[in-house]
Protein backbone atom coordinates (compact mmCIF):
# COMPACT_ATOMS: atom_id res chain seq x y z
CA UNK A 1 0.00 0.00 0.00
CA UNK A 2 2.83 2.38 0.97
CA UNK A 3 4.79 1.46 -2.17
CA UNK A 4 1.68 2.07 -4.27
CA UNK A 5 1.25 5.53 -2.79
CA UNK A 6 4.93 6.26 -3.39
CA UNK A 7 4.63 5.18 -7.01
CA UNK A 8 1.61 7.39 -7.62
CA UNK A 9 3.31 10.43 -6.11
CA UNK A 10 6.62 9.84 -7.90
CA UNK A 11 4.90 9.35 -11.25
CA UNK A 12 3.91 13.01 -11.09
CA UNK A 13 7.64 13.86 -11.09
CA UNK A 14 9.28 11.43 -13.50
CA UNK A 15 7.95 8.97 -16.13
CA UNK A 16 6.77 5.58 -14.91
CA UNK A 17 9.37 3.70 -16.98
CA UNK A 18 12.11 5.24 -14.84
CA UNK A 19 10.55 4.07 -11.57
CA UNK A 20 11.15 0.52 -10.34
CA UNK A 21 9.26 -1.10 -7.47
CA UNK A 22 10.69 -3.90 -5.32
CA UNK A 23 13.93 -4.09 -7.29
CA UNK A 24 16.29 -3.31 -4.38
CA UNK A 25 14.54 -4.59 -1.26
CA UNK A 26 16.57 -7.68 -0.33
CA UNK A 27 20.20 -7.06 -1.27
CA UNK A 28 22.64 -8.62 1.26
CA UNK A 29 24.61 -5.36 1.45
CA UNK A 30 21.59 -3.41 2.63
CA UNK A 31 20.95 0.21 1.66
CA UNK A 32 17.77 -1.09 0.02
CA UNK A 33 14.54 0.72 -0.84
CA UNK A 34 10.88 0.10 -1.64
CA UNK A 35 11.08 2.13 -4.84
CA UNK A 36 14.01 3.04 -7.10
CA UNK A 37 13.95 6.15 -9.26
CA UNK A 38 16.25 7.07 -12.15
CA UNK A 39 16.18 10.82 -12.83
CA UNK A 40 17.81 12.24 -15.95
CA UNK A 41 17.69 15.96 -15.11
CA UNK A 42 18.71 18.11 -12.19
CA UNK A 43 15.14 19.37 -11.92
CA UNK A 44 13.86 15.83 -11.42
CA UNK A 45 16.42 15.21 -8.67
CA UNK A 46 15.37 18.43 -6.96
CA UNK A 47 11.67 17.60 -7.12
CA UNK A 48 12.23 14.08 -5.76
CA UNK A 49 14.21 15.43 -2.81
CA UNK A 50 11.62 18.13 -2.16
CA UNK A 51 8.82 15.55 -2.19
CA UNK A 52 10.72 13.26 0.21
CA UNK A 53 11.57 16.12 2.55
CA UNK A 54 7.95 17.36 2.68
CA UNK A 55 6.55 13.87 3.30
CA UNK A 56 9.23 12.45 5.61
CA UNK A 57 10.45 9.84 3.14
CA UNK A 58 13.98 8.47 3.58
CA UNK A 59 16.30 8.42 0.56
CA UNK A 60 19.38 6.35 -0.28
CA UNK A 61 21.56 7.81 -3.05
CA UNK A 62 23.47 5.54 -5.42
CA UNK A 63 25.68 5.95 -8.47
CA UNK A 64 27.20 2.79 -9.93
CA UNK A 65 26.58 0.82 -6.73
CA UNK A 66 30.23 -0.11 -6.07
CA UNK A 67 30.04 1.34 -2.53
CA UNK A 68 26.73 -0.21 -1.54
CA UNK A 69 28.45 -2.08 1.30
CA UNK A 70 30.10 1.09 2.64
CA UNK A 71 28.24 2.24 5.76
CA UNK A 72 24.52 2.28 6.35
CA UNK A 73 22.73 0.87 9.38
CA UNK A 74 19.27 1.15 7.83
CA UNK A 75 18.46 -1.97 5.83
CA UNK A 76 15.78 -0.36 3.67
CA UNK A 77 14.51 3.15 3.06
CA UNK A 78 11.60 4.51 1.04
CA UNK A 79 13.35 5.71 -2.12
CA UNK A 80 16.58 4.70 -3.79
CA UNK A 81 17.72 7.65 -5.91
CA UNK A 82 19.95 6.29 -8.68
CA UNK A 83 22.11 8.70 -10.69
CA UNK A 84 23.13 6.02 -13.18
CA UNK A 85 21.19 7.75 -15.99
CA UNK A 86 22.26 11.25 -15.00
CA UNK A 87 25.54 11.46 -16.92
CA UNK A 88 27.44 13.46 -19.50
CA UNK A 89 29.96 16.27 -19.95
CA UNK A 90 28.58 19.70 -19.03
CA UNK A 91 31.56 21.90 -19.91
CA UNK A 92 35.17 21.23 -20.91
CA UNK A 93 37.61 24.12 -21.18
CA UNK A 94 40.56 22.43 -22.83
CA UNK A 95 42.94 25.39 -22.56
CA UNK A 96 42.24 25.99 -18.87
CA UNK A 97 42.29 22.24 -18.22
CA UNK A 98 39.03 22.18 -16.27
CA UNK A 99 35.97 20.01 -16.73
CA UNK A 100 32.43 19.99 -15.34
CA UNK A 101 30.62 16.66 -15.50
CA UNK A 102 27.33 15.20 -14.28
CA UNK A 103 27.70 13.09 -11.16
CA UNK A 104 26.43 9.81 -12.66
CA UNK A 105 29.18 9.65 -15.29
CA UNK A 106 31.43 6.66 -14.74
CA UNK A 107 35.12 7.27 -14.25
CA UNK A 108 35.93 5.10 -17.28
CA UNK A 109 33.61 7.14 -19.53
CA UNK A 110 35.19 10.32 -18.24
CA UNK A 111 38.75 9.20 -18.89
CA UNK A 112 37.84 7.84 -22.34
CA UNK A 113 36.44 11.23 -23.29
CA UNK A 114 39.44 13.14 -21.92
CA UNK A 115 41.97 10.83 -23.60
CA UNK A 116 40.89 12.29 -26.95
CA UNK A 117 42.24 15.61 -25.69
CA UNK A 118 45.32 14.01 -24.08
CA UNK A 119 44.04 14.98 -20.64
CA UNK A 120 42.89 13.06 -17.56
CA UNK A 121 41.44 13.32 -14.06
CA UNK A 122 44.31 12.41 -11.75
CA UNK A 123 42.36 10.06 -9.47
CA UNK A 124 42.61 6.28 -9.49
CA UNK A 125 39.49 4.69 -7.98
CA UNK A 126 38.62 1.01 -7.84
CA UNK A 127 36.32 -0.46 -10.49
CA UNK A 128 36.48 2.56 -12.86
CA UNK A 129 33.96 1.00 -15.27
CA UNK A 130 31.33 1.08 -12.51
CA UNK A 131 32.38 3.92 -10.17
CA UNK A 132 30.76 7.28 -10.87
CA UNK A 133 32.55 10.58 -10.36
CA UNK A 134 29.90 11.63 -7.84
CA UNK A 135 30.35 8.47 -5.80
CA UNK A 136 34.14 8.78 -5.86
CA UNK A 137 33.94 12.34 -4.54
CA UNK A 138 31.36 11.82 -1.77
CA UNK A 139 33.26 8.74 -0.53
CA UNK A 140 36.62 10.54 -0.94
CA UNK A 141 38.09 7.49 -2.62
CA UNK A 142 41.86 7.39 -3.10
CA UNK A 143 44.26 5.04 -4.86
CA UNK A 144 48.06 4.52 -4.78
CA UNK A 145 48.69 7.47 -7.12
CA UNK A 146 47.47 9.85 -4.43
CA UNK A 147 51.20 10.12 -3.62
CA UNK A 148 51.88 12.02 -6.82
CA UNK A 149 48.52 13.56 -7.64
CA UNK A 150 46.63 14.07 -4.38
CA UNK A 151 43.08 13.15 -3.36
CA UNK A 152 39.60 14.28 -4.38
CA UNK A 153 40.03 17.33 -2.15
CA UNK A 154 43.00 18.36 -4.28
CA UNK A 155 41.37 17.66 -7.65
CA UNK A 156 37.81 18.97 -7.16
CA UNK A 157 37.48 22.75 -7.56
CA UNK A 158 33.70 23.05 -7.65
CA UNK A 159 30.50 21.15 -6.85
CA UNK A 160 26.84 21.64 -7.57
CA UNK A 161 24.70 20.21 -4.77
CA UNK A 162 20.98 19.73 -4.27
CA UNK A 163 19.88 20.09 -0.67
CA UNK A 164 17.10 17.94 0.85
CA UNK A 165 14.61 20.80 0.47
CA UNK A 166 15.26 20.82 -3.29
CA UNK A 167 17.33 24.00 -3.37
CA UNK A 168 20.45 24.00 -5.55
CA UNK A 169 23.75 25.50 -4.43
CA UNK A 170 27.23 25.77 -5.94
CA UNK A 171 30.41 25.54 -3.92
CA UNK A 172 33.83 26.43 -5.29
CA UNK A 173 34.03 27.55 -8.89
CA UNK A 174 34.95 26.57 -12.44
CA UNK A 175 38.50 27.92 -12.47
CA UNK A 176 41.57 26.63 -10.68
CA UNK A 177 42.49 29.93 -9.01
CA UNK A 178 39.29 30.52 -7.10
CA UNK A 179 39.98 32.16 -3.73
CA UNK A 180 36.69 33.86 -2.90
CA UNK A 181 35.18 32.80 0.46
CA UNK A 182 35.44 29.49 2.28
CA UNK A 183 36.29 26.27 0.47
CA UNK A 184 32.87 24.67 0.96
CA UNK A 185 33.74 21.73 -1.29
CA UNK A 186 35.58 20.01 1.54
CA UNK A 187 32.37 19.75 3.58
CA UNK A 188 30.71 17.64 0.90
CA UNK A 189 33.75 15.57 -0.15
CA UNK A 190 33.75 12.44 1.97
CA UNK A 191 30.33 13.14 3.53
CA UNK A 192 28.83 9.93 2.07
CA UNK A 193 25.93 11.80 0.50
CA UNK A 194 24.43 12.77 3.86
CA UNK A 195 24.38 16.53 3.22
CA UNK A 196 23.01 16.75 -0.31
CA UNK A 197 23.02 15.11 -3.71
CA UNK A 198 26.03 16.10 -5.81
CA UNK A 199 24.70 16.77 -9.30
CA UNK A 200 27.81 18.22 -10.98
CA UNK A 201 31.53 18.01 -10.29
CA UNK A 202 34.14 20.44 -11.59
CA UNK A 203 37.72 19.16 -11.59
CA UNK A 204 41.11 20.41 -12.63
CA UNK A 205 42.80 18.21 -15.20
CA UNK A 206 46.30 17.02 -15.93
CA UNK A 207 47.90 16.16 -19.27
CA UNK A 208 48.27 12.46 -19.98
CA UNK A 209 51.89 11.54 -19.26
CA UNK A 210 54.12 11.08 -22.27
CA UNK A 211 55.41 7.83 -20.81
CA UNK A 212 54.99 5.65 -17.74
CA UNK A 213 56.60 2.59 -16.26
CA UNK A 214 56.27 0.45 -13.16
CA UNK A 215 59.11 -1.02 -11.12
CA UNK A 216 58.39 -4.09 -9.01
CA UNK A 217 60.98 -4.95 -6.34
CA UNK A 218 60.48 -8.33 -4.66
CA UNK A 219 62.02 -8.69 -1.20
CA UNK A 220 62.79 -12.41 -1.11
CA UNK A 221 63.90 -12.42 2.52
CA UNK A 222 60.83 -10.46 3.62
CA UNK A 223 62.88 -8.10 5.78
CA UNK A 224 60.71 -5.20 6.98
CA UNK A 225 63.82 -3.24 8.02
CA UNK A 226 65.24 -3.59 4.52
CA UNK A 227 61.99 -2.33 2.96
CA UNK A 228 62.02 0.57 5.43
CA UNK A 229 65.57 1.62 4.56
CA UNK A 230 64.90 1.40 0.82
CA UNK A 231 61.68 3.43 1.10
CA UNK A 232 63.36 6.15 3.13
CA UNK A 233 66.19 6.40 0.60
CA UNK A 234 63.73 6.85 -2.27
CA UNK A 235 61.43 9.28 -0.43
CA UNK A 236 64.41 11.38 0.70
CA UNK A 237 65.71 11.64 -2.87
CA UNK A 238 64.65 14.12 -5.57
CA UNK A 239 62.87 11.36 -7.48
CA UNK A 240 59.12 11.84 -8.02
CA UNK A 241 57.24 8.53 -8.06
CA UNK A 242 53.48 8.91 -8.48
CA UNK A 243 53.02 5.71 -6.44
CA UNK A 244 55.15 3.88 -3.90
CA UNK A 245 52.97 0.97 -2.83
CA UNK A 246 53.82 -2.01 -0.65
CA UNK A 247 52.01 -5.22 -1.59
CA UNK A 248 51.50 -8.10 0.82
CA UNK A 249 52.83 -11.50 -0.32
CA UNK A 250 49.30 -12.78 -0.98
CA UNK A 251 48.39 -9.80 -3.15
CA UNK A 252 51.78 -9.79 -4.84
CA UNK A 253 51.35 -13.42 -5.84
CA UNK A 254 47.94 -12.61 -7.31
CA UNK A 255 49.23 -9.66 -9.34
CA UNK A 256 52.82 -10.60 -10.13
CA UNK A 257 53.21 -14.33 -9.45
CA UNK A 258 55.78 -13.59 -6.70
CA UNK A 259 54.71 -14.55 -3.15
CA UNK A 260 56.90 -11.94 -1.46
CA UNK A 261 56.61 -8.48 0.00
CA UNK A 262 56.77 -6.36 -3.14
CA UNK A 263 57.22 -2.61 -3.58
CA UNK A 264 55.53 -1.16 -6.68
CA UNK A 265 56.99 2.15 -7.87
CA UNK A 266 55.20 4.06 -10.62
CA UNK A 267 56.77 6.85 -12.68
CA UNK A 268 54.94 9.11 -15.15
CA UNK A 269 56.72 11.83 -17.13
CA UNK A 270 58.53 12.25 -20.43
CA UNK A 271 60.33 9.04 -21.39
CA UNK A 272 63.85 10.30 -20.65
CA UNK A 273 62.85 11.40 -17.14
CA UNK A 274 61.17 8.06 -16.41
CA UNK A 275 64.26 6.12 -17.53
CA UNK A 276 66.51 8.40 -15.44
CA UNK A 277 64.43 7.62 -12.34
CA UNK A 278 64.45 3.91 -13.16
CA UNK A 279 68.26 4.08 -13.24
CA UNK A 280 68.31 5.80 -9.83
CA UNK A 281 66.15 3.04 -8.32
CA UNK A 282 68.49 0.40 -9.77
CA UNK A 283 71.35 2.20 -8.00
CA UNK A 284 69.74 1.88 -4.56
CA UNK A 285 68.21 -1.57 -5.07
CA UNK A 286 68.87 -3.68 -1.96
CA UNK A 287 70.98 -6.79 -2.43
CA UNK A 288 69.06 -10.05 -2.47
CA UNK A 289 66.00 -8.48 -4.11
CA UNK A 290 64.64 -8.97 -7.61
CA UNK A 291 63.62 -6.07 -9.84
CA UNK A 292 61.27 -6.13 -12.77
CA UNK A 293 60.61 -3.01 -14.86
CA UNK A 294 57.28 -3.12 -16.68
CA UNK A 295 56.86 -1.23 -19.94
CA UNK A 296 54.06 1.26 -20.47
CA UNK A 297 51.51 -1.28 -21.72
CA UNK A 298 52.49 -3.80 -19.03
CA UNK A 299 52.20 -1.13 -16.32
CA UNK A 300 48.74 -0.14 -17.51
CA UNK A 301 47.62 -3.78 -17.44
CA UNK A 302 48.97 -4.16 -13.89
CA UNK A 303 46.94 -1.17 -12.69
CA UNK A 304 43.86 -2.47 -14.52
CA UNK A 305 44.09 -5.66 -12.45
CA UNK A 306 44.95 -3.75 -9.29
CA UNK A 307 41.79 -1.62 -9.42
CA UNK A 308 39.56 -4.70 -9.48
CA UNK A 309 40.83 -6.49 -6.36
CA UNK A 310 38.44 -4.69 -4.01
CA UNK A 311 34.91 -6.14 -3.51
CA UNK A 312 32.40 -4.50 -5.85
CA UNK A 313 28.98 -3.70 -4.36
CA UNK A 314 27.49 -3.54 -7.85
CA UNK A 315 28.27 -7.20 -8.54
CA UNK A 316 26.92 -10.28 -6.79
CA UNK A 317 29.52 -11.92 -4.58
CA UNK A 318 30.73 -15.27 -5.92
CA UNK A 319 30.69 -18.14 -3.42
CA UNK A 320 29.59 -18.28 0.20
CA UNK A 321 32.60 -16.61 1.84
CA UNK A 322 32.26 -13.18 3.40
CA UNK A 323 34.20 -10.31 1.85
CA UNK A 324 35.30 -7.18 3.69
CA UNK A 325 37.43 -4.20 2.69
CA UNK A 326 39.14 -1.90 5.18
CA UNK A 327 40.56 1.58 4.64
CA UNK A 328 43.33 2.35 7.11
CA UNK A 329 45.23 5.58 7.63
CA UNK A 330 48.53 5.70 9.55
CA UNK A 331 51.72 7.74 9.56
CA UNK A 332 53.48 7.00 6.26
CA UNK A 333 56.01 4.31 7.10
CA UNK A 334 53.75 2.64 9.68
CA UNK A 335 52.23 1.10 6.59
CA UNK A 336 54.88 -1.59 7.03
CA UNK A 337 53.35 -2.60 10.38
CA UNK A 338 49.85 -2.75 8.88
CA UNK A 339 50.85 -4.96 5.95
CA UNK A 340 52.82 -7.25 8.27
CA UNK A 341 49.85 -7.49 10.66
CA UNK A 342 47.55 -8.37 7.77
CA UNK A 343 49.73 -11.39 7.01
CA UNK A 344 49.47 -12.51 10.65
CA UNK A 345 45.67 -12.21 10.44
CA UNK A 346 45.68 -14.54 7.47
CA UNK A 347 47.45 -17.24 9.46
CA UNK A 348 45.62 -16.63 12.75
CA UNK A 349 42.09 -16.72 11.37
CA UNK A 350 42.49 -18.92 8.29
CA UNK A 351 41.44 -16.09 5.98
CA UNK A 352 42.55 -14.92 2.57
CA UNK A 353 44.00 -11.45 3.21
CA UNK A 354 45.17 -9.19 0.40
CA UNK A 355 46.63 -5.85 1.45
CA UNK A 356 48.60 -2.89 0.17
CA UNK A 357 49.62 0.52 1.47
CA UNK A 358 51.20 3.76 0.31
CA UNK A 359 54.66 4.24 1.83
CA UNK A 360 54.50 7.94 0.96
CA UNK A 361 50.95 8.78 2.13
CA UNK A 362 50.03 6.19 4.76
CA UNK A 363 46.74 4.94 3.34
CA UNK A 364 46.23 1.18 3.27
CA UNK A 365 43.59 -1.20 2.01
CA UNK A 366 43.07 -4.63 3.56
CA UNK A 367 40.71 -7.14 1.93
CA UNK A 368 39.48 -10.08 4.00
CA UNK A 369 37.78 -13.22 2.68
CA UNK A 370 36.52 -16.12 4.78
CA UNK A 371 33.89 -17.07 7.35
CA UNK A 372 31.75 -14.25 8.77
CA UNK A 373 32.79 -14.85 12.37
CA UNK A 374 36.51 -14.83 11.59
CA UNK A 375 36.23 -11.75 9.39
CA UNK A 376 34.61 -9.84 12.28
CA UNK A 377 37.29 -11.00 14.73
CA UNK A 378 40.03 -10.02 12.29
CA UNK A 379 38.56 -6.54 11.82
CA UNK A 380 38.49 -6.00 15.59
CA UNK A 381 42.09 -7.16 15.99
CA UNK A 382 43.27 -4.96 13.13
CA UNK A 383 41.50 -1.95 14.65
CA UNK A 384 43.36 -2.50 17.94
CA UNK A 385 46.65 -2.52 16.03
CA UNK A 386 45.74 0.64 14.11
CA UNK A 387 44.72 2.54 17.26
CA UNK A 388 48.05 1.72 18.89
CA UNK A 389 49.68 3.42 15.90
CA UNK A 390 47.39 6.49 16.34
CA UNK A 391 45.69 5.73 13.03
CA UNK A 392 42.12 5.10 11.95
CA UNK A 393 40.25 2.22 10.36
CA UNK A 394 37.06 2.47 8.30
CA UNK A 395 35.20 -0.58 7.02
CA UNK A 396 34.32 0.31 3.44
CA UNK A 397 32.69 -2.98 2.40
CA UNK A 398 30.80 -5.46 4.58
CA UNK A 399 27.42 -7.24 4.37
CA UNK A 400 24.59 -5.43 6.14
CA UNK A 401 24.16 -8.12 8.80
CA UNK A 402 27.79 -7.79 9.90
CA UNK A 403 27.70 -4.00 9.91
CA UNK A 404 25.41 -4.36 12.93
CA UNK A 405 28.28 -6.06 14.79
CA UNK A 406 31.22 -3.92 13.69
CA UNK A 407 31.51 -0.16 14.10
CA UNK A 408 32.21 0.84 10.52
CA UNK A 409 33.68 4.23 11.43
CA UNK A 410 35.37 3.34 14.71
CA UNK A 411 33.55 5.64 17.12
CA UNK A 412 32.80 9.34 17.23
CA UNK A 413 35.72 11.75 16.75
CA UNK A 414 36.22 14.79 18.99
CA UNK A 415 34.83 17.06 16.26
CA UNK A 416 31.64 15.01 15.91
CA UNK A 417 29.51 17.85 17.30
CA UNK A 418 30.50 19.95 14.27
CA UNK A 419 29.46 17.21 11.83
CA UNK A 420 26.19 16.71 13.70
CA UNK A 421 25.51 20.45 13.68
CA UNK A 422 26.08 20.74 9.93
CA UNK A 423 23.80 17.74 9.28
CA UNK A 424 20.98 19.11 11.45
CA UNK A 425 21.19 22.49 9.71
CA UNK A 426 21.19 21.15 6.14
CA UNK A 427 19.03 18.05 6.62
CA UNK A 428 16.90 18.54 9.76
CA UNK A 429 14.47 15.78 8.69
CA UNK A 430 17.42 13.36 8.28
CA UNK A 431 16.09 12.00 4.99
CA UNK A 432 19.39 11.65 3.11
CA UNK A 433 21.42 8.43 3.43
CA UNK A 434 20.29 7.90 7.05
CA UNK A 435 22.88 6.35 9.39
CA UNK A 436 25.42 6.14 6.55
CA UNK A 437 28.14 8.31 8.07
CA UNK A 438 30.16 8.71 11.30
CA UNK A 439 28.19 8.32 14.52
CA UNK A 440 25.02 7.27 12.73
CA UNK A 441 24.56 10.57 10.86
Amino acid sequence: MIATELLINLESIIPRERIKSGQNQHHHLGNNAQVSVFPTTEEEISLILKYANNHGKKISVMGGGTKRGFGGLTESVDILLSLSLYKGIVEHTVGDMTLTVKAGTTFYELQEYLAKHKQKVSLDPTWPEYSTIGGIVVANENGPKRLGYGSSRDVVIGLRNIYPDGSIIRSGGKVVKNVAGYDMNKIFIGSMGTLGVVSEVTVKLRPVAKYESLILISFKEGSIDEILMFSKALLDSVMEPVALELLSPTLSEKLTGQCTFTVAISFEDVESSVHYQEKFVKGIQPSGTEMDILSESEAQYFWHLFYTICPNGAKESAGEETEAALKIGVVNLNVLSIIKESQLLQDSYNLVVESHGGLGHGLCQVILKGSSQKVVLAIRQMRETVLKLDGYLVVKHLPFELRQKVDVWGGKPSHFFLLEGIKSKIDPQKILNPKRFIGGI
